[in-house]
């Protein structure tokens, strides 16, 4: 009888494991067969989409384990998805890549394999403790993984300056932990939801800190530092990762611990968030301007559209997670789409980034040019493509909580931020053509073709991704 009750009590837990199990079995066959490489990233490939089928598989209602410090509800089985989702087409996208620049490395597809496995747990966490050990577990494998060019100073150096300040933020986010825990007596996140009714200077001082740890995670501003710098000098495949798994894990965190920890205090913590998501929206729209290489470019943009979605946790309101779930869906659509593109940026054998070097790409190469117009309207939020929809609906929500110039600054920056995909439009559509690109690999294609239409099509029929996330929205409430 105990022995059944243990097992079921590890059905929530069943999709991490499945990760680390196989992770841990992905190394032993790396370290004895040293030309696996190409094979350990299918096998890792096929890990996460088990994971993915695990999650389907499991029954459809709130599950918890280890006396609530793990849940999986809606809400956490819509994240994991996405995740999951991000990661597997992100050791897809790297195939060529790092078959042509001889990294193929056994050891990346596992350390994205540990860090996904860090991203659903923190997820799922239902408590301080579990929040800390999944963060640090995807944060570690992610320093890594930045760093994997061990033959490239840019590389290295991202790795260092993203480790030294992630430090700080972790350390941040433990002190913020500590002083929760010091003034309601818990760590779970129900616990803290019941003593924080009273409020109290020392609950809020623990808040801030908190939320300044998730901002360093989410590269909100102003602990947004790292990410131009990191998104330029890491592996461009990396990159790629970094713009969508780690970004879902994130948002998740920061919307779970608001909403599910902190509910009577949502005045309190509305500011915080107001603030973070106005100075990001800003900053993403004015300091892309200037960028001349198209990594640094997406580091704004994914700043920017970082503000955007914390738009609809700022309302504090079903509809606004609604519309954040919505957005992160298809920001990561978006994202994976627009770094297929520059992962086929490869003339003479090597990579090139800078913008100027997609001079002409309509009359090179018009379906690539196409589809990579298509993603930068929708990224702009130019209706009827996905991103539109992505910024209505955490709008509209912001509209109904109230917060009337927290939207308007935000369709503000949009336009704003309009203008630098358009000069990307410009420079494809109208200037005198470049040498064209090397042609472009089959998983490149796939991941290219899959988002290009996801964005096109999306107005044609949302019902389902909009009531998946209506769905998970309410389990979090």
């Amino acid at each position: 009888m105990n022995e059944a009750f243990v097992v079921r009590d590890l059905y929530p837990v069943l999709p991490e494991l499945v990760l680390a199990v196989g992770a841990m079995a992905l190394l032993m066959l790396g370290a004895f067969q040293e030309r696996a490489a190409t094979a350990i990233n299918w096998l890792a490939i096929l890990l996460l989409i088990a994971a993915g089928a695990v999650i389907f598989w499991l029954p459809a209602e709130r599950l918890e384990a280890f006396g609530g410090s793990f849940v999986l509800e809606p809400y956490a089985r819509f994240l994991k998805l996405l995740a999951l989702t991000g990661s597997a087409t992100a050791i897809l996208m790297s195939l060529d890549y790092l078959a042509r620049e001889g990294q193929n490395r056994f050891e990346y597809p596992i350390l994205i394999l540990l860090s996904t496995a860090g991203m659903l747990m923190l997820i799922s966490a239902g408590d301080l403790i579990a929040l800390y050990l999944g963060l640090e577990l995807m944060s570690l494998s992610l320093y890594v993984v930045a760093a994997i060019n061990r033959d490239s100073v840019r590389s290295t150096e991202a790795g260092l300056k993203y480790f030294v300040l992630g430090a700080l933020s972790s350390g941040m986010l433990l002190y913020g932990a500590s002083l929760v825990y010091g003034f309601t007596g818990t760590v779970s996140f129900a616990g803290i939801a019941k003593a924080s009714a009273n409020g109290g200077l020392g609950l809020i001082f623990g808040l801030v800190f908190l939320f300044a740890g998730f901002c360093f995670k989410v590269s909100a501003v102003p602990f947004h530092m790292w990410t131009p710098d990191v998104y330029e000098g890491a592996p461009t495949p990396i990159t790629a990762f970094f713009a969508a798994a780690p970004k879902v894990a994130g948002i998740a965190m920061f919307m779970r611990v608001a909403i599910d920890a902190f509910p009577d205090i949502v005045p309190q913590w509305q500011q915080i968030v107001v603030f973070v998501s106005i100075a990001s929206m800003v900053l993403g729209a004015f300091a892309a301007i200037g960028q001349r290489n198209i990594k640094r470019l997406m580091a704004y943009s994914s700043i920017g559209h970082m503000g955007f979605a914390l738009v609809g946790l700022a309302a504090g309101t079903p509809e606004g997670v609604q519309g954040v779930l919505v957005y992160m869906a298809i920001y990561v659509a978006m994202t994976l789409g627009t770094f297929a593109c520059i992962l086929s940026m490869r003339r003479d054998g090597r990579m090139v980034e800078e913008i100027g070097d997609l001079a002409g790409l309509a009359r090179t190469n018009p379906t690539m040019a196409f589809f990579l117009a298509m993603l930068l309207f929708s990224l702009a939020g130019i209706p009827p493509l996905a991103g539109f929809f992505a910024k209505f609906y955490v709008f509209l929500a912001a509209i109904k909580a109230g917060l009337f110039a927290l939207a308007v600054i935000g369709v503000l920056a949009s336009v704003v931020g309009a203008y630098y995909y358009l000069a990307i439009i410009k420079i494809m559509y109208f200037d005198e053509p470049a040498k064209p690109f090397e042609p472009m690999p089959y998983q490149l294609k796939a991941v290219l073709a899959v988002s290009g239409l996801f964005n096109l099509l999306f107005f044609v029929y949302p019902g389902p991704l909009v009531e998946a996330a209506n769905a998970a929205a309410k389990s979090l409430f």
